[in-house]
C-alpha cells in the first residue's frame, strides 16, 4: 500500500483514477467500510466525492491531528480540492499538489490563507520535530497577530522553556529520558547511556532529544554529561511530565511526578511510542521513546 489513497465513488472512478496516476497514488472504490480500512495505515487520503459523505465516514476514526492522515475532498466537478482534516499536516500540501490538475487548493487553515508562516510550516521547512505539540495552538495565534520570533541556538545547548514557546529539534527518531540521583556523576550518566542505547541497536546519531525534569536543572553532572555528547537536553515542567502515560512505577510520586524516564521521553516523541521502559544503570534511571 502506498501512503496516499484516492476514494471515489463508481460513477467518478475515471477521475478518480487520473489523479491517483498523478499522484502516484493507490485507488479504491468507496465502500461504507473504506475509510475505516484505510485510516491507520495511509499519510494522505484524497476523497472524491461530496463532503458529507466523507465528514460521516471518518469522524468516528478521528484521533489526533498529528497522527491522523491528511484527508482532502475534491469536488466531483474536480473543481475544488478542500482540506478536510490535517491542514498543516499534508492536506494543505495535498491540495497545492492537486492544483498541477488544475483543481483550484481551498486553503482554510488561518496562518496560511492570511500569508503566514506557521509552526507546523517551519518545521517542515527545518526538517525539524515539534516537541511539544500543544504549544502550536498559542503560537500559531500569535503568528497571526504580530512577528513572532524565532530563536535558534546550536548545540550543545540547555532550553528551559514556558508552555507558550514551540520547541524544535532537527528530526531523529528517538527521545531519551533520564532520572538521576542528586550529584550523579557526568561518566557515570554517559555510562547509562551509551549501555542504553548499545542494549536497544540504536545509534546516537539516531537521538533527537534528551529530556528530565526541571526540577534537575542544576544538576551539573547531567548537563555537562549531555554537552559531552554534543547533545541537546531539555527541562520540562510538572505538568508536562504528569500528563503523559507512565508504563512503569516510579519513586518520582514522592515529589508529584508520576515519572522521570518515561514520560519524559514520551512528552517530547513524536509517536509517543515507548520502545524501552525505563532501566536503571548504577543510580541512572534511562527510558526511551519514539
Amino acid at each position: 500500500m502506498t501512503d496516499t489513497i484516492v476514494i471515489a465513488l463508481p460513477r467518478f472512478a475515471r477521475d478518480a483514477k487520473q489523479i491517483a496516476s498523478f499522484l502516484d497514488a493507490e485507488f479504491r472504490d468507496y465502500s461504507p467500510t473504506v475509510f475505516a480500512d484505510i485510516f491507520p495505515q495511509v499519510k494522505r487520503i484524497v476523497a472524491l466525492m461530496s463532503m458529507g459523505i466523507v465528514m460521516r465516514s471518518i469522524a468516528p476514526l478521528l484521533r489526533d491531528k498529528w497522527t491522523d492522515p491528511a484527508v482532502v475532498v475534491v469536488s466531483p466537478d474536480l473543481a475544488w480540492a478542500i482540506p478536510l482534516v490535517g491542514g498543516h499536516h499534508g492536506a494543505n500540501d495535498l491540495a497545492k499538489e492537486l492544483s498541477g490538475l488544475g483543481i483550484q487548493p481551498v486553503i482554510t487553515t488561518a496562518t496560511e490563507a492570511t500569508g503566514r508562516d506557521s509552526v507546523e510550516r517551519i518545521a517542515q521547512r527545518t526538517n525539524s520535530s515539534i516537541l511539544n505539540h500543544d504549544s502550536t495552538r498559542t503560537v500559531n495565534a500569535a503568528i497571526l497577530d504580530r512577528d513572532v520570533k524565532i530563536h535558534s541556538v546550536s548545540g550543545p545547548s540547555i532550553v528551559i522553556a514556558g508552555p507558550e514557546v514551540s520547541l524544535l529539534v532537527r528530526r531523529g527518531e528517538y527521545a531519551v529520558g533520564i532520572g538521576c540521583r542528586k550529584g550523579a556523576a557526568k561518566d557515570a550518566i554517559l555510562a547509562a547511556i551509551h549501555m542504553a542505547l548499545g542494549e536497544m541497536g540504536i545509534d546516537f546519531c539516531q537521538v533527537m532529544i534528551f529530556a528530565t525534569t526541571a526540577k534537575k536543572c542544576h544538576e551539573t553532572g547531567l548537563i555537562d554529561a549531555i554537552s559531552a555528547l554534543s547533545a541537546n537536553l531539555i527541562f520540562l515542567d510538572d505538568d508536562t511530565i504528569n500528563a503523559q502515560s507512565v508504563v512503569s512505577f516510579s519513586q518520582a510520586k514522592k515529589i508529584g511526578l508520576l515519572g522521570v524516564a518515561e514520560p519524559c521521553a514520551l512528552a517530547v516523541a513524536e509517536h509517543k511510542e515507548l520502545v524501552m521502559k525505563k532501566h536503571v544503570y548504577g543510580g541512572i534511571t534511562i527510558a526511551i521513546a519514539r
